[in-house]
């Protein structure tokens, strides 16, 4: 545990001279809110149209900012191996557990910054556009989110071990385009219902987003928030462990 917090330091240390993590992590999820919540002011109430009001689109940017921590998960990951760095850290007593926990714990924790600035953000525009918000709601959401976090985190360590510094991003690309439309964030799957809707479910996304809109909600049903989160959560694990495996694979792979 010591050797991945020790590796966990540097890793903090390199996103926080990073100004990469700043605009894309922190700042490209607020100007989607604020975009979103423009559009929403020029909808009119007639059309039914809910999805971009802000106790919607809180749960929505929370899963779709996590997406941009894949990325440069990958990113962070991906660079590490094209250097001489992880080839001298391989050196160390360090086993294949330690390097994927000290991965994935600076960037659970800028998942939980995200989320609060993606709340206190959505609260401010509630207080303008006098929408409906849950505070202890989007709190708990931020809360919920951490599962998505590490499936997020767990998708970017996979694809920046097995892929090159190039090749990493355009599949993180592809994910991005996968999670915000196939998880419903930005268009309403549920209310689209058919084939679509069952694409949607068999993945991961569309069950993140489901389950952050609904803690918003306080709605804790088993079938709006707890089968939900019990889903990502088991791809949070699947994911967890492949990338360990991947990454010990590449590590004896690299000392042979």
């Amino acid at each position: 545990m010591k050797r991945a917090l020790a590796f966990t330091g540097r890793n903090i240390k390199e996103l926080m001279r990073d100004p990469l993590s700043y605009i894309f992590c922190l700042g490209f999820p607020m100007i989607m809110l604020v975009i979103m919540s423009v559009i929403n002011e020029s909808i009119p109430p007639e059309s039914g149209m809910t999805l971009f009001q802000i106790g919607k689109l809180c749960g929505g940017i929370l899963i779709f900012g996590q997406t941009f921590i894949m990325l440069f998960t990958a990113l962070t990951v991906s660079q590490d191996r094209s250097g001489s760095f992880l080839v001298r850290m391989y050196a160390t007593p360090m086993v294949s557990a330690d390097f994927v926990a000290g991965y994935t714990l600076p960037l659970l924790i800028i998942a939980l910054a995200q989320g609060l600035m993606t709340v206190a953000a959505s609260f401010v525009i509630s207080l303008i556009s006098g929408g409906e918000f849950s505070i202890p709601g989007a709190l708990l959401a931020t809360a919920a989110s951490i599962p998505s976090a590490l499936m997020f985190t767990g998708f970017g360590i996979l694809f920046g071990t097995l892929f090159n510094e190039k090749a990493a991003p355009g599949l993180c690309s592809i994910i991005i385009s996968l999670g915000s439309f196939l998880g419903s964030v930005f268009f309403d799957a549920e209310g689209t219902g058919g084939v679509m809707l069952t694409i949607c479910k068999i993945f991961p996304f569309f069950y993140c987003t489901k389950c952050a809109r609904a803690a918003i909600a306080l709605d804790l049903s088993a079938e709006n928030f707890l089968i939900p989160l019990a889903i990502v959560s088991a791809w949070a694990v699947v994911l967890t462990g492949l990338a360990a495996l991947a990454f010990g694979s590449r590590m004896k792979a690299d000392l042979s």
